[in-house]
């Protein structure tokens, strides 16, 4: 293999080595609401039948029945619901609400966005969340756990 050969194919690997890391970085982080481009998510979600109103803070995830994450993130949230009297969990299927989907530019499951109780966004998260972020944004909205 000729030296060009070489320099090509380390550059290739330093390249794919720096992508890998920069969609691992970002999978799964809680962005807050002023970083999104999204207008007007609280009117999709309430045509969803989402009631913010009813908790300190509703988080609202889309998923699908093909995705693995999405059953994790499901079971970890059911399992703060009940711990976290000031949690709301709700579940949306993304391939039955595609018309939401597109609005809020929900590109991969799961999806989840944060409202508080007056319904403002307070933030989302793309790909599944890690736990111990996902507690601490529980938590600092709803309290430590009875």
């Amino acid at each position: 293999m000729s030296g060009t050969g070489v320099l090509v194919l380390v550059a290739a690997l330093v390249l794919t080595a720096a992508a890998a890391w920069w969609v691992r970085a970002r999978d799964g982080r809680v962005r807050a609401a002023e970083e999104e481009t999204v207008g007007g998510p609280t009117a999709v979600l309430e045509g969803l039948g989402v009631r913010p109103g009813d908790a300190d803070l509703t988080v609202v995830q889309f998923s699908t029945a093909f995705c693995g994450p999405c059953r994790t993130t499901r079971a970890r949230l059911q399992h703060l619901e009940s711990t976290r009297p000031g949690l709301a969990y709700v579940h949306v299927d993304a391939e039955s609400h595609l018309d939401a989907v597109r609005e809020l530019g929900v590109r991969r499951t799961p999806t989840l966005f944060y409202l508080d109780r007056r319904g403002r966004l307070l933030g989302r998260s793309s790909g599944a969340p890690r736990p111990d972020e996902l507690t601490a944004v529980v938590d600092a909205h709803t309290g430590a756990p009875s």
